[in-house]
Formats: C-alpha cells, sequence, structure tokens
C-alpha cells in the first residue's frame, strides 16, 4: 500500500446489515466518498490524515445493497482539490452520481466547465479547523461567484460553536448553501438551549440554507444501541435531526457518509444508519422529500 494510513484509522463496515427501513423508489445518498484507491489517484501533500482506500466499487457495490438509486459524492480533505478520483466515479456512474468539488480561486473557466460536464454541481467549503488550513474568506466569496453561473451551491462544514462568527459569511453567499450534518451541534446540549436555537433561526432566517440531518454516528454520544429490545440507532440525535425534518421538510438531505473518513471509536453499520431515517422522517411524505425529491431538485433539476 502506497499510503499508509493514519494509526488508529477504522477501515469501513466489513458486512453492512440489510436495512429493515425499505427506501422509497429513487433515494440518493447525498453524502459519500471516494478515498483513492492512492495507487491511481494519489492522496494530497498537505493533507491532515491519510484514509483507507475507499473507491468506487465498494461505493457503488454499497449503493446497491443498501436499495439507493443515486449517489452525490462530496470530495474529501484528503485529496485537496484534486478532484480526480471524485470526477472518475462521477463518470464511471453512468448519471447515477454527482458531485460536491474542492477548487481553488486559480481554477479557469474551462475547468470549471469541464467538472460540471462530469457532474460536479457544488463546491465545498471547510471551516473545521482541525481538518483544513484556512482560505481567507473573500478568496471563499470570489470562487462562488464564480461557480453561481454554472447554478452550482455551496456546501459548508463548521462545527456549532463556530456558526455566530461564520453568519454573516454564509448569509452573503450567492448561492444556495447546504450545511454538513447540522451544524455539527451538541447532542448533549438542550435542543430547546441556545447553540441549536441558533442554528434553527439561520435555517429560518436563510431561506437559500439547507441541511444534511446525516452523521448520527459523529454526533452521538450514546452511540448505537437497543430500545425495549429493538435498534435505536444513535437515539440522542434523534431529536435534533427530526426538528429540522419536521421545520424545513423541503431544505433537507441525508447521507451515509462512508466511508466514514477518521472515525477511531467505532465504525457504523450503513444498513443501521438507514433505519436512522425512520427516526427522524416518520411519514412517506417527509421520506420522500429528504431522500428523494429535494435532492433530485438541487442535483438532477434537468430530469
Amino acid at each position: 500500500m502506497p499510503y499508509p494510513k493514519t494509526p488508529g484509522w477504522l477501515d469501513w463496515h466489513p458486512q453492512p446489515s440489510k436495512p429493515r427501513f425499505q427506501l422509497p423508489a429513487g433515494a440518493v445518498d447525498a453524502h459519500c466518498h471516494v478515498f483513492g484507491p492512492g495507487a491511481e489517484f494519489p492522496y494530497a501533500p498537505q493533507r491532515k490524515y491519510t484514509p483507507c482506500d475507499a473507491g468506487k466499487q465498494q461505493l457503488f457495490a454499497l449503493r446497491d445493497q443498501l436499495g439507493f438509486a443515486r449517489n452525490v459524492i462530496v470530495q474529501a480533505t484528503c485529496h485537496g482539490a484534486d478532484n480526480r478520483a471524485l470526477v472518475d466515479a462521477c463518470i464511471a456512474s453512468g448519471g447515477k452520481a454527482r458531485g460536491v468539488a474542492t477548487v481553488g480561486l486559480a481554477i479557469s473557466d474551462a475547468e470549471l466547465q469541464a467538472l460540471h460536464e462530469a457532474g460536479v454541481r457544488g463546491v465545498r467549503f471547510n471551516f473545521v479547523k482541525r481538518l483544513v488550513d484556512f482560505t481567507p474568506k473573500a478568496e471563499l466569496m470570489r470562487i462562488a461567484r464564480r461557480i453561481a453561473k454554472l447554478g452550482w451551491h455551496v456546501v459548508v462544514y463548521f462545527e456549532a460553536q463556530d456558526l455566530p462568527e461564520l453568519w454573516d459569511f454564509f448569509s452573503a453567499l450567492p448561492t444556495t448553501v447546504v450545511v454538513d450534518h447540522m451544524g455539527r451541534p451538541d447532542v448533549s446540549l438542550p435542543i430547546d438551549g441556545p447553540q441549536f436555537a441558533l442554528f434553527e433561526r439561520f435555517m429560518r432566517e436563510h431561506p437559500h440554507v439547507w441541511s444534511k440531518v446525516s452523521c448520527p454516528e459523529r454526533l452521538s454520544l450514546s452511540g448505537p444501541s437497543a430500545l425495549d429490545g429493538e435498534p435505536a440507532p444513535y437515539r440522542d440525535v434523534v431529536p435534533f435531526a427530526r426538528r429540522l425534518v419536521e421545520q424545513f421538510p423541503d431544505r433537507v438531505l441525508w447521507g451515509t457518509d462512508w466511508p466514514h473518513p477518521n472515525l477511531k471509536d467505532h465504525m457504523p453499520d450503513d444498513g443501521l444508519l438507514v433505519d436512522f431515517i425512520l427516526h427522524i422522517a416518520p411519514t412517506a411524505e417527509l421520506q420522500r422529500k429528504l431522500l428523494v425529491d429535494n435532492p433530485m431538485r438541487l442535483y438532477w433539476p434537468e430530469e
């Protein structure tokens, strides 16, 4: 293996279970990744971690096993702004995958157009300091203005305590803004407390802001556990995600986050993660909006 992975990194779940929840026809896994393989698509020299290889074949096999029809593949920080693995997976999908890339200001209009033709429909701005080095907001805004002309959106990844300092920047972005993983709330705090209330107000006051209600395995303190003899995956995250699904049903997305970057405590069973959806979107209408209508509107608007 050309890239020894970061010590303690867990590989993806070797045998994900078949979900109990049967996904609606056309369901989209709207947040997942591909890593390498490193021998074909090298990892970025400036990366903060080295992942396990997790290529497109494994991703598409998981898609089919879980019952999804499509994927949205998000560029991982370990590949930096080298989007070749992402583009390769989108092209190989035969139209069943769209991409969210990472780009720098130096990218040409022709390169942006090539990404668009490959299936890219957004860029990701990462503000999690332990994962990336700081990029000036003025530079990110210039990128946002350029990609807005293509009809793309901006995906933002940050932690809840940083929302106040990012509020004005996010508000000014000239595109749809999709927040990764509910802005990583501290689920040990009350759902009606000031931290999550601020995020709810942010979404309420900014109709261009969407949220992914994903990654309970990163947010949970209870972990995957049983309740009354039945699986109750990540139940301490359920009230937060369900609140957003019910308040903003037309602006929420869900994804597996496969292959679950940088997890060292436990590797989630992707089948159990799919069953989490039943707890946060309890009706067929909410499930269809979360899994089909919303991602199709954002990533496949032409269909």
